[in-house]
């Protein structure tokens, strides 16, 4: 088992306070969070739906590659662009509106129908979206 590390230390109320972020594990890099940035306009900050985005999208990457590799038709080049869709829901608060994934990739010898099939697949097995069940997540695949 590996276990991966981050932390957050925010600062005031929710309205006009901030955090960091801190990548603990890689020590790659500090985020700067707000509610401005997470409700509105990001203004140079991130958002805990942007940092969800950003694991969904590797790891589809990570399962679409494999899956491609077992099936014989390793991929040349995947690129995965991940929505996430954050707002008010009914009855008060917020909540994540659902995921859409769009992948483009260059695949040798895959037909489309394969590719799509595969790449559908790589949506319901992808660790991170197995983790995300309580949303909806669509998928856009296409070869290049």
């Amino acid at each position: 088992m590996t276990d991966r590390q981050a932390t957050t230390t925010w600062t005031g109320d929710l309205p006009s306070g901030s955090g960091e972020t801190s990548l603990d594990t890689s020590k790659l890099t500090t985020f700067a969070v707000s509610w401005p940035a997470r409700a509105e306009e990001a203004g140079g900050k991130t958002s805990p739906e942007e940092l969800i985005a950003a694991a969904h999208s590797s790891c589809y990457c990570m399962q679409l590659s494999a899956l491609l590799g077992r099936a014989g038709t390793p991929p040349e080049r995947i690129r995965t662009t991940a929505t996430v869709s954050f707002g008010p829901k009914s009855g008060g608060g917020y909540e994540i509106k659902g995921i859409a994934l769009a992948v483009r990739a260059t695949v040798p010898g895959a037909s489309p129908d394969d590719f799509r099939k595969i790449a559908e697949d790589a949506k319901e097995t992808c660790p991170v979206s197995a983790a995300l069940t309580g949303t909806t997540i669509t998928l856009d695949a296409e070869l290049e």
